[in-house]
Protein backbone atom coordinates (compact mmCIF):
# COMPACT_ATOMS: atom_id res chain seq x y z
CA UNK A 1 0.00 0.00 0.00
CA UNK A 2 2.74 2.42 0.96
CA UNK A 3 4.72 1.64 -2.22
CA UNK A 4 1.61 2.26 -4.34
CA UNK A 5 1.04 5.64 -2.69
CA UNK A 6 4.68 6.61 -3.23
CA UNK A 7 4.48 5.58 -6.89
CA UNK A 8 1.29 7.60 -7.35
CA UNK A 9 2.85 10.68 -5.75
CA UNK A 10 5.97 10.37 -7.92
CA UNK A 11 3.84 9.96 -11.05
CA UNK A 12 1.97 13.16 -10.15
CA UNK A 13 5.22 15.05 -9.60
CA UNK A 14 6.62 13.90 -12.94
CA UNK A 15 3.39 14.78 -14.73
CA UNK A 16 3.44 18.26 -13.22
CA UNK A 17 7.07 18.70 -14.21
CA UNK A 18 6.42 17.68 -17.82
CA UNK A 19 3.43 20.03 -17.99
CA UNK A 20 5.57 22.86 -16.60
CA UNK A 21 8.03 22.40 -19.44
CA UNK A 22 5.32 23.47 -21.90
CA UNK A 23 4.83 26.69 -19.94
CA UNK A 24 8.51 27.55 -20.42
CA UNK A 25 7.90 29.29 -23.75
CA UNK A 26 8.33 33.06 -24.04
CA UNK A 27 5.16 34.65 -25.42
CA UNK A 28 6.97 37.81 -26.57
CA UNK A 29 9.63 35.81 -28.44
CA UNK A 30 6.89 33.63 -29.91
CA UNK A 31 5.03 36.70 -31.18
CA UNK A 32 8.18 37.87 -32.96
CA UNK A 33 8.79 34.43 -34.48
CA UNK A 34 5.13 34.14 -35.55
CA UNK A 35 5.62 36.78 -38.24
CA UNK A 36 6.83 33.92 -40.47
CA UNK A 37 3.57 32.05 -39.77
CA UNK A 38 1.22 34.98 -40.34
CA UNK A 39 0.75 34.53 -44.09
CA UNK A 40 -1.11 31.27 -43.53
CA UNK A 41 -2.15 31.23 -39.86
CA UNK A 42 -2.64 34.97 -39.31
CA UNK A 43 -0.67 37.01 -36.77
CA UNK A 44 -3.69 36.64 -34.48
CA UNK A 45 -3.72 32.86 -34.94
CA UNK A 46 -6.83 32.95 -37.07
CA UNK A 47 -6.17 31.35 -40.44
CA UNK A 48 -6.35 33.41 -43.59
CA UNK A 49 -6.41 30.30 -45.81
CA UNK A 50 -9.03 27.53 -45.78
CA UNK A 51 -6.37 24.78 -45.71
CA UNK A 52 -4.44 26.26 -42.75
CA UNK A 53 -5.79 25.64 -39.25
CA UNK A 54 -6.49 28.30 -36.65
CA UNK A 55 -3.81 28.21 -33.94
CA UNK A 56 -5.21 30.73 -31.45
CA UNK A 57 -6.03 29.06 -28.16
CA UNK A 58 -4.63 25.63 -29.02
CA UNK A 59 -2.94 23.95 -26.08
CA UNK A 60 0.80 24.30 -25.83
CA UNK A 61 1.12 20.52 -25.66
CA UNK A 62 -0.69 20.08 -28.97
CA UNK A 63 1.30 22.80 -30.73
CA UNK A 64 4.65 21.50 -29.47
CA UNK A 65 3.77 17.97 -30.60
CA UNK A 66 2.51 19.12 -33.99
CA UNK A 67 5.61 21.22 -34.69
CA UNK A 68 7.94 18.47 -33.52
CA UNK A 69 6.09 15.96 -35.69
CA UNK A 70 6.54 18.23 -38.72
CA UNK A 71 10.23 18.66 -37.84
CA UNK A 72 10.79 14.91 -37.58
CA UNK A 73 8.75 14.06 -40.68
CA UNK A 74 6.23 12.03 -38.66
CA UNK A 75 3.55 14.50 -39.77
CA UNK A 76 3.57 15.47 -43.43
CA UNK A 77 2.80 18.76 -45.10
CA UNK A 78 5.27 20.22 -47.58
CA UNK A 79 5.06 23.82 -46.36
CA UNK A 80 4.93 23.02 -42.64
CA UNK A 81 7.76 20.49 -42.88
CA UNK A 82 9.94 23.09 -44.59
CA UNK A 83 9.07 25.80 -42.06
CA UNK A 84 9.34 23.59 -38.97
CA UNK A 85 12.79 22.26 -39.86
CA UNK A 86 14.23 25.74 -39.29
CA UNK A 87 12.82 25.95 -35.74
CA UNK A 88 14.86 25.34 -32.61
CA UNK A 89 13.35 23.71 -29.52
CA UNK A 90 13.11 27.20 -27.98
CA UNK A 91 11.31 28.50 -31.10
CA UNK A 92 8.78 25.66 -30.83
CA UNK A 93 8.15 26.38 -27.13
CA UNK A 94 7.87 30.13 -27.79
CA UNK A 95 5.45 29.74 -30.69
CA UNK A 96 3.31 27.32 -28.68
CA UNK A 97 3.21 29.76 -25.75
CA UNK A 98 2.31 32.65 -28.04
CA UNK A 99 -0.52 30.95 -29.94
CA UNK A 100 -1.89 29.45 -26.73
CA UNK A 101 -1.89 32.90 -25.10
CA UNK A 102 -4.20 34.24 -27.82
CA UNK A 103 -7.10 32.15 -26.58
CA UNK A 104 -9.85 31.00 -28.88
CA UNK A 105 -11.29 33.92 -30.78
Amino acid sequence: MRMTLTAAVLAGVFAAMSHASFAAGDVKAGRAKASACAACHGIDGMSKLPEAPNLAGQTEEYLVKALNDFRSGERKNEMMSMMAKTLSDADVANLAAYYHSLGKQ
